[in-house]
């Protein structure tokens, strides 16, 4: 899950209306879902991380601190339940990068390392954002995988992201690399170009540049590794990891 830094808030009091803040943070950590990461042209969404709906944060409605972006499918699912945020591992609080692995068959994975309580808080967030739940398989009327759930979505890129990494041995120039992190920023699912790159740093350094918004804190400096716990950033509950 790429970790996010979203900076300040743009004005110096709360949003009157929520919706007045997209274009900031779409601006600055990018049209992208801050949980499955995929890219939304259309019906991308300022997503409250504590529920706007529950009395306990309706002083949070228009809080900037509390704001994410988030997917039709990541936020339906996480819908009004309670999120405390001790409880559970945040793009723009941890260094959700070190909390999670990406494999070729779609899944999500917690990351073998961590702790107990680190592995507990991951797989509630998988849990609250529905990134634990399996493949949707349908197929249209020539037997074909038609990619409709984020499960089929993350295998597609993945083998969009291999082909990419075979083509860069037959054209190892700069102009080609940023052609391929041009196609990954359009694509959406930056662990997931992360990963696939993983023995290159070069590539690696251009998928950080290219994704506006991207953590670039929370890698070492030749992004062979994630800093954990991620520095502090002056948003309570967060470091976890």
């Amino acid at each position: 899950m790429r970790p996010v830094l979203r900076g300040p808030s743009p004005q110096a009091v709360d949003f009157d209306d929520y919706r007045d803040a997209f274009a900031e943070l779409a601006s600055r950590i990018g049209m992208f879902c801050s949980y499955c990461e995929r890219r939304i042209a259309t019906n991308l969404a300022v997503e409250h991380i504590q529920p706007k709906g529950l009395p306990a944060y309706e002083n949070l409605k228009g809080r900037w601190e509390n704001f994410l972006l988030g997917c039709v499918n990541c936020n339906s699912t996480k819908g009004q339940k309670d999120v405390v945020l001790s409880n559970v591992l945040l793009p723009n609080r941890d260094n959700t990068a070190a909390a999670y692995t990406y494999s070729m068959d779609g899944k999500v994975n917690v990351e073998a390392g961590l702790t107990d309580a680190q592995k507990q808080m991951a797989n509630r967030t998988l849990a609250l954002t529905g990134l634990d739940k399996p493949v949707n398989e349908v197929l249209d009327s020539n037997g074909r995988l038609v990619a409709l759930d984020r499960v089929a979505q993350r295998m597609e890129i993945w083998l969009m992201a291999q082909d990419s990494k075979n083509d860069l041995k037959l054209h190892t120039n700069d102009a080609f690399r940023r052609q391929i992190a041009k196609t990954a920023k359009e694509s959406g699912f930056f662990s997931i170009w992360m990963t696939a790159f993983e023995d290159d740093v070069s590539m690696r350094k251009l998928l950080i540049l290219e994704f506006a918004g991207t953590a670039s804190d929370c890698f070492d400096p030749d992004t062979t590794k994630t800093v954990s716990p991620r520095p502090a950033n002056g948003l309570s509950d967060g470091s976890k990891i």
